[in-house]
């Protein structure tokens, strides 16, 4: 086994951190000749590049931009220890960043994330929202601590994640409350030629509605589609067709958009996993994520109608 030479590893910290070898020289104090070489026998221990030259400047590579990450946590960690050791205070909370898919209804991210804020030491979230493909290629270079999605990661992709399962609930059909006094008699039949608000095709949810619909021979009209979830809500709550969540915000659904519910379905399952890059999950704000879940958070929060 071959030990990590610390000193060639700060130096590279040092490049990254102050902006380049020359700045990094001048806090150092060393010549950028030195800190250079240094960084060369870094590379040559890892096999392969730390930086590339985009014009005068370096860049971290992908494998710079990894390495960086771990050494701010090891010195970081370092520092830690020192202040402990010393009888000083720890100072600053414990940090989250977190990816959310954006099919994910912004309600369900709030609802799974809030139990990782209640640490005793504190936890500084920052929430990135964007495609899941994107998002997966930012925690395979360690930019996310983990990513919430509704769909697992597909096997066969060169990213090395694994899915932890929190949580499944059916879903719960809204409606403005004319709409909904309409189409809740008879339901689910009463769908067939309803207006309906649907999220995009290829999305999870839209997929099971369709098989359900067909299941049933419901034809339902469909008068909107959406990629972003809330917007698809305030169509909802201004009378513009019908509408489908997951039933594990219902309550906060028709306290939030005012309106009705139409009906229920089990038949209909939406799934929400946190994708990590560690197989046993050990950052202490996801495994209070996960705990919570699996103690029932993501449960039905039904209300009666």
């Amino acid at each position: 086994m071959e030990w990590l030479n610390y000193h060639h590893l700060f130096y590279f910290w040092a490049v990254v951190h102050e902006g380049g070898v020359t700045s990094a020289s001048k806090k150092l104090l060393l010549s950028p000749s030195t800190i250079s070489a240094q960084v060369g026998n870094l590379e040559e221990a890892l096999g392969g590049k730390l930086f590339r030259r985009i014009g005068r400047n370096l860049e971290p590579t992908d494998m710079g931009r990894l390495v960086f990450r771990y050494a701010n946590e090891i010195f970081s960690l370092g520092r830690e220890m020192m202040e402990t050791v010393q009888g000083r205070p720890i100072a600053g909370p414990l940090s989250l960043k977190v990816g959310v898919v954006d099919v994910l209804p912004k309600l369900i991210a709030r609802k799974i994330l809030e139990p990782g804020l209640n640490l005793p030491e504190g936890v500084h979230l920052v929430c990135y929202e964007d495609k899941k493909e994107r998002l997966l290629a930012e925690l395979a270079i360690h930019n996310l601590d983990v990513v919430l999605s509704d769909s697992p990661i597909r096997k066969g992709l060169s990213i090395k994640a694994y899915n932890h399962l929190l949580g499944d609930c059916g879903v719960t059909f809204f409606g403005a409350k004319q709409l909904a006094m309409r189409f809740r008699p008879g339901f689910p039949k009463s769908l067939h030629g309803a207006p309906m608000l649907l999220p995009l095709d290829m999305t999870v949810l839209r997929e099971g509605l369709e098989r359900w619909f067909e299941s049933l021979e419901l034809r339902p009209m469909i008068m909107a589609e959406f990629e972003d979830s809330a917007l698809m809500k305030e169509f909802g709550q201004n009378g513009h067709g019908v509408f489908a969540t997951p039933s594990v915000i219902e309550k906060e659904v028709k306290r939030q958009y005012n309106v009705q519910v139409v009906g229920r379905t089990e038949a209909v399952r939406e799934r929400f996993y946190a994708i990590s890059y560690e197989r046993i999950i050990k950052h202490p704000a996801i495994t209070a994520i996960s705990g919570a879940a699996r103690k029932g958070l993501l449960e039905n929060n039904k209300e009666s109608d």
